[in-house]
């Protein structure tokens, strides 16, 4: 993963940088951390153009398990210890409400 593509995270459907996969891929990441969580068929459909049924597990379970590890972490307000001090952490932007 470029640093080019750890920035353009926060605005992905725009970038140059990221590819039609890599965006299919985060538009499914997004969808999966929704309360509650809804997946359109469209969007799982177009996956499975990509994935075989074994690679859609992997990578659901991947992102299942990134979301719960941030979950507990905020309900435990498990902070930063230093251990990645001056790597590059692209933070979402804010959404209006």
């Amino acid at each position: 993963m470029t640093t080019e593509k750890l920035a353009a995270l926060a605005d992905f459907e725009a970038s140059a940088a990221l590819t039609d996969l890599e965006k299919l891929i985060l538009r499914y990441a997004e969808a999966m951390t929704g309360s509650p969580v809804v997946v359109p068929d469209d969007l799982f459909d177009a996956l499975r153009h990509h994935f075989a049924e074994a690679q859609l597990v992997e990578l659901t379970s991947a992102i299942a398990w990134e979301q719960y590890r941030a979950r507990f972490d905020h309900a435990f307000g498990a902070e930063a210890e230093g251990y990645s001090e001056g790597a590059f952490c692209p933070l979402p932007q804010a959404v209006a409400s």
